[in-house]
């Protein structure tokens, strides 16, 4: 308990200081930083139990409160241009592969795991169940969503962008009985999910959950800032965590790459989403949000927070996510059988 203790006095301790120091998603990045920091100088911070899957959890529902009947329908009509950054996503990460292939000296199904743009621990699993390097990939991944969600809400806080394309959830008032019932519901949809084998359930269960409740026209009720910024908060823990004294001296070289790599993906993902706000009628830092090659957390907890079409980022990216899981190894087989055919 004292060790746990520690971790959530820091985080804290981060949150206070980046709101201070006016930081993008104070109660986000600041226990990110601060515990990644702490860690990394040799502190041993302890991870919370489930740190990720209550902090998804709280955002799940926080952002399935946003999908009214009207938004429901925007979604909808958006579906041609989910499915094409799907697409995109599994071009970006086999090109990822190659490169880091080429750079590192890693195997083919290492690098293919370690770059496609999907969950970390999903990832990992199927790089087991292939044979390739499970330390490597969960260190890509674990790098690749830190930089993400560290590197593009301070971007748009550099460009000012905020509150340009807000939307607003459906019920306004908090109601304890109505929070009982919507906590309920929506953590039977995680264990649901967790037994039919899905990904990311915590956040993706509460999610669609909650989404079809309120598309459905009903609000049970909002859920108060300070529980949002507790979910940030246990984010931040969790990914924060993942990093020791040795994080970064284990493979210098191919962290180094992925860190590289991870640049190239924001860039071209940058430009990608520009083109979709172009021909989507998107808000292009709503469409560049929705594109971008980050965790489904971090990305909706930045355009919840920003104002930045959070209906709209979150269910690109839940989708991606979903969706990439059920492909990707038919992709990887694919390009095995044509690479060792040549």
């Amino acid at each position: 308990m004292i060790a746990l203790a520690k971790t959530v006095a820091v985080a804290f301790a981060g949150a206070l200081a980046a709101a201070f120091a006016h930081l993008p998603l104070p109660w986000f990045t600041g226990p990110l930083l601060a515990i990644a920091a702490v860690n990394m100088a040799g502190a041993h911070l302890a991870s919370l139990p489930h740190a990720r899957d209550a902090g998804q959890w709280i955002i799940g529902v926080a952002l399935g409160l946003y999908f009214t009947p009207e938004v429901a329908r925007q979604v909808a009509a958006l579906a041609p241009w989910i499915a094409l950054n799907l697409l995109f996503c599994l071009v970006l990460g086999a090109a990822g592969a190659w490169l880091l292939a080429r750079a590192t000296g890693e195997s083919g199904t290492t690098c293919f795991f370690a770059m496609a743009i999907g969950g970390a621990s999903e990832m990992a699993a199927q790089a087991e169940r292939n044979g390739g390097r499970v330390d490597r990939v969960a260190a890509a991944h674990s790098l690749r969503i830190m930089l993400v969600a560290l590197i593009v809400p301070f971007a748009l806080q550099f460009a000012g962008v905020s509150g340009t394309d807000p939307y607003t959830p459906a019920a306004a008032k908090f109601d304890w009985a109505g929070f009982a019932v919507l906590a309920a519901v929506a953590g039977g949809a995680a264990v649901v999910l967790r037994r039919l084998g899905a990904p990311n359930v915590f956040m993706i269960g509460p999610l669609v959950v909650t989404a079809a409740i309120t598309a459905g026209g009903y609000s049970f009720t909002a859920l108060p800032t300070a529980v949002v910024n507790l979910g940030q908060l246990l984010i931040g823990i969790a990914l924060g965590t993942r990093f020791s004294p040795g994080f970064f001296r284990a493979a210098p070289k191919y962290l180094a790459a992925v860190a590289a790599i991870t640049l190239g993906y924001l860039a071209v993902a940058a430009i990608f989403g520009a083109w979709v706000a172009a021909h989507a009628g998107l808000a292009t830092a709503t469409a560049i949000l929705a594109t971008t090659p980050g965790g489904i957390g971090e990305m909706a907890i930045t355009a919840k927070v920003l104002k930045l079409g959070a209906p709209i980022v979150t269910a690109f990216h839940a989708i991606r996510m979903a969706a990439l899981v059920l492909v990707v190894c038919a992709l990887y087989r694919a390009l095995r059988r044509i690479t060792q055919s040549g």
